[in-house]
């Protein structure tokens, strides 16, 4: 069975800062790249972050500087520090897997997905 579980979303204030994780039941979870996409209803859905299976990490322009994706193989889990944080940062931010694909377009190519938590920043 694969399910991708993300949890830490909630409410804050412009300026505040939130740590969303995603529990990754997959095997071999070091195998996939990991990623968070986030999508407001009504509108497309974006790419906010990926991290290879070597580490290495592609962010969107709109969140470089402020937010940081992580992974812990050991522990199956995925990360995204979110800081100072915008109005606009207001979504539901989703965890995905791809096996053979890694980047922030093209969201059709991820294999797997979570149900999503959602983010709401206020002014």
């Amino acid at each position: 069975q694969v399910q991708l579980v993300e949890s830490g979303g909630g409410s804050v204030q412009a300026g505040g800062s939130l740590r969303l994780s995603c529990a990754a039941s997959i095997y071999p979870y070091g195998s996939y790249c990991m990623g968070w996409f986030r999508q407001v209803l009504g509108k497309e859905r974006e790419g906010v972050a990926v991290i290879a299976i070597d580490g290495s990490t592609t962010y969107a322009d709109s969140v470089n500087g402020r937010f940081t994706i992580s992974r812990a193989n050991a522990k199956s889990s995925l990360y995204l520090q979110m800081n100072s944080l915008k109005p606009e940062d207001t979504a539901m931010y989703y965890c995905a897997a791809s096996l053979f694909f890694c980047g922030l377009g093209a969201h059709e190519q991820f294999n797997y997905w979570g149900k999503g938590t959602q983010v709401t920043v206020s002014s």
